[in-house]
């Protein structure tokens, strides 16, 4: 068992699978830190200064308001967070958008390299009886016509 674990581990999708998925945490946290420190506060400047990730709406007022989305949490009110998810879409969206790109240039790059050679063709036509004969042929084997 431990010799196929160890040839299943070795094989180069599995390390390229784990090199993309180590790569791909790393992406994601970069895109986080993106999207929370230099695209949304601009946007919520533009907006009248709102802070997006502090967004929350209060589920039960019967337990009060709180001044903040850290507050009711200490407190226990149920709220729905939505400005955290205004963030992690806009990190979707960038990253989606990343992948998509990489993607294009990957397929655009392979493209040329993907056409099949056209082979030389082996047979061609008579042009005095049109009949198909072998390309290297010095007399058609049909209407006898030197070639």
């Amino acid at each position: 068992m431990l010799k196929e674990f160890r040839e299943f581990i070795s094989r180069g999708n599995v390390l390229d699978l784990a090199v993309g998925v180590i790569i791909g945490a790393a992406f994601g946290r970069i895109v986080t830190t993106l999207v929370e420190g230099v695209i949304m506060p601009p946007i919520g400047l533009l907006l009248g200064r709102i802070d997006f990730s502090a967004l929350f709406w209060v589920l039960d007022r019967a337990k009060g308001l709180p001044v903040s989305l850290a507050d009711a949490k200490a407190k226990g009110i149920p709220v729905v967070a939505y400005g955290q998810f205004v963030n992690e879409i806009v990190s979707f969206v960038i990253v989606a958008l990343a992948v998509f790109l990489l993607v294009k240039q990957v397929n655009r790059l392979k493209r040329p390299a993907e056409r099949p050679v056209a082979a030389a063709p082996s047979t061609k036509e008579c042009p005095f009886c049109t009949s198909v004969i072998a390309v290297r042929a010095t007399r058609c084997p049909n209407c006898t016509s030197q070639l």
